[in-house]
């Protein structure tokens, strides 16, 4: 057999041990064909039952990382914890919840958002609540630490209402003793489910315009935010893999499936308001990068 003939064996053998290895082995994970993630309870985005990751981000990730063939090992922990295990790297990816930020961006990776959560409100009442000015001299109620805390303080003459947790604020507008919830959506809509005895109903509020946060900046926290999934820096391939299955999951209805299944609206969460995109452009996006959409 010639020399050449014997190079062109090996480099066909290398070839094809390149083309059926496991996406996984190509993905720089800690432990080869496993992915990691952080979560915190926090149903129905993200919880762990009888040995399961359940929830809406959950089954998200499942269905990312069975197209990777990526086993799953789950982390429980708190929010605080979610963001640190990431960025010290003792896990591959935390989800549920984690709003982009420049700041959180500048010490992690984010994937482009499985969903953007549209700006909720948990209303008993049959009152429309469309506008900002809407909510002007209303009780409005959330959870303490909130991103809406700040908005809901800069609304003229409303009465912040915090409680320590999300049954709070339910418990509250069933007793009238609220007028409008603020809440991550998908917990409104279950908390209607559980106690239908409250008639609990779901608003979106009519974001505010550029205008309207130039002269409020705390505005900001009534539009609707991008979630995505969270990686440490040095995780480029796999977070790059991961945003290329949600796109292709936008494309192939699989995530209209999956808020359907959770009763949001995919026309609420899967279609991009027009400030998201320039909150990524020359960030850690392209300037020309679009968000992806149904």
């Amino acid at each position: 057999m010639s020399r050449t003939a014997v190079l062109l064996l090996v480099a066909a053998a290398v070839t094809g041990c390149s083309s059926n290895a496991s996406t996984a082995g190509d993905l720089g994970t800690i432990e080869p064909g496993v992915l990691k993630v952080a979560i915190q309870p926090y149903a129905p985005y993200t919880d762990y039952k009888d040995r399961k990751l359940t929830g809406l981000d959950s089954d998200v990730l499942n269905k990312v990382a069975e197209k990777l063939k990526l086993r799953v090992e789950p982390e429980v922990t708190d929010f605080a914890g979610m963001l640190a295990g990431v960025q010290s790297r003792r896990v591959d990816i935390t989800i549920g919840g984690v709003a982009w930020s420049a700041d959180r961006q500048k010490q992690g990776l984010f994937t482009d958002p499985p969903y953007y959560s549209p700006p909720a409100m948990a209303v008993k009442s049959d009152k429309q609540y469309k506008a900002i000015s809407d909510l002007e001299g209303k009780r409005l109620a959330t959870v303490e630490g909130y991103v809406w805390v700040k908005s809901i303080q800069a609304v003229p003459g409303a009465q912040l209402q915090a409680y320590p947790d999300g049954n709070g604020v339910i418990d509250d507008l069933g007793a009238g003793r609220t007028d409008v919830g603020f809440l991550d959506p998908l917990i409104i809509i279950a908390a209607q489910k559980a106690r239908p005895e409250l008639a609990l109903k779901t608003q979106y509020l009519t974001p505010p315009t550029d205008e309207d946060i130039k002269a409020k900046p705390a505005y900001e926290y009534f539009r609707s935010y991008m979630t995505s999934f969270y990686l440490p820096k040095q995780a480029t391939a796999l977070e790059q893999a991961i945003s290329k299955e949600i796109r292709a999951m936008y494309a192939s209805g699989e995530l209209t499936e999956l808020i359907r299944k959770y009763g949001g609206d995919p026309d609420q969460f899967l279609k991009p308001a027009p400030h998201i995109a320039p909150l990524r452009r020359g960030v850690d996006r392209p300037a020309d990068w679009q968000p992806p959409t149904i």
